[in-house]
């Protein structure tokens, strides 16, 4: 019988002290679900956030196998799915993680050898897309493609994306240029500088040793139609001194403020909208337009994910730690 090395945590704290592994039988998919080998782990923000106790410092119920995202071949299928997507290659999303957040979705994160997921969490892998960018796709290429776009078609608008070397705001930019945005963005240095540039970004600002708005009006002086935002809190000034009459700010995070101030009156005489973006909870319409869009973007090579790091699956303290304190730009990955 095949088994799963598996890495886990029973309590929250630092990495080092509370993830360890252990071998377990290999999952038995139920109806509607597949058993994905996994080939590459993505870690996330929420990943290492959620195991650091950042949301809640009470010990999980049962131990918690962590990472949403990960890329690998279907092993088996349970009842009701078709045979043939044995031997697929293939991403998967939210696999774990979304309950915490208010959505649904299983608790079968992908750093392990295998992971059980309804089929509806798993999207054919491009041929041209390795494991390892696939394993970078389901939270941030489904961020990225629903605040780009969740406000309608941006063709020939001016789009502002706070942090265009992140792992969100990197492909948020390559997705508005590949559907005819102009794209400024902000970066807090040179390297980063670099991975907007080769995102495709047409104006690229240095917040730690530029005036943002200064800047961001001389390119549009009327303001930017559309704001990307990934720290409402530490931005809200900012996007309000910059947004167009009638302009929409999609933000997907707040880490520097959980419960930020709002400046109001500046916001409310831009008659400004604002959408606030939890990827875990969007409707399965949204949702499936997006895998659709990422994965021809993808086919395309218009999807380009930055990977600063991989480790192996023995590693993943390490891991954790390179996302929480990183060296360079990109997504940290464990290979499987």
């Amino acid at each position: 019988m095949s088994t799963s090395i598996v890495a886990s945590y029973s309590s929250v704290g630092s990495a080092a002290e509370v993830l360890s592994f252990s071998e377990q039988v290999r999952p038995t998919p139920q109806k509607g679900e597949v058993v994905v080998r996994i080939h590459a782990s993505g870690i996330n923000p929420s990943d290492v956030k959620k195991r650091s106790g950042w949301g809640s410092t009470m010990p999980p119920a049962q131990p918690i196998v962590p990472h949403s995202d990960g890329a690998g071949v279907v092993e088996c299928v349970g009842a009701g799915v078709p045979e043939h997507w044995v031997g697929r290659r293939v991403w998967v999303f939210n696999a774990q993680g979304a309950a915490s957040y208010g959505g649904s979705g299983p608790e079968a994160g992908t750093a392990a050898t295998y992971s059980c997921l309804p089929l509806s969490h798993v999207v054919p892998l491009p041929d041209n897309v390795s494991f390892e960018v696939g394993a970078c796709l389901g939270i941030p290429a489904r961020t990225a493609h629903y605040v780009t776009f969740c406000d309608g078609p941006v063709a020939g608008k001016t789009l502002l994306v706070q942090g265009g070397a992140g792992a969100v705001g990197e492909l948020a930019v390559q997705f508005a240029v590949a559907a005819g945005a102009t794209v400024i963005t902000t970066v807090s240095s040179p390297e980063k500088a670099e991975v907007a540039r080769a995102a495709g970004a047409h104006h690229i600002i240095n917040r730690k040793t530029e005036d943002v708005v200064k800047c961001v009006r001389s390119i549009a002086p009327q303001g930017v139609d559309r704001i990307i935002e990934v720290d409402f809190g530490a931005n809200a000034a900012i996007d309000a001194a910059v947004l167009k009459l009638g302009g929409q700010i999609a933000s997907y995070s707040s880490p520097s403020d959980r419960t930020p101030a709002i400046p109001y009156y500046p916001l409310q005489f831009t008659n400004a909208h604002i959408r606030l973006a939890p990827i875990f909870m969007i409707s399965e319409g949204d949702s499936l337009r997006g895998l659709a869009d990422i994965n021809f973007a993808l086919s395309m090579g218009q999807l380009r994910p930055t990977i600063a790091a991989t480790f192996a699956l023995r590693e993943i303290a390490d891991a954790h730690e390179a996302v929480e304190a990183p060296k360079q730009p990109g997504n940290v990955v464990c290979l499987v």
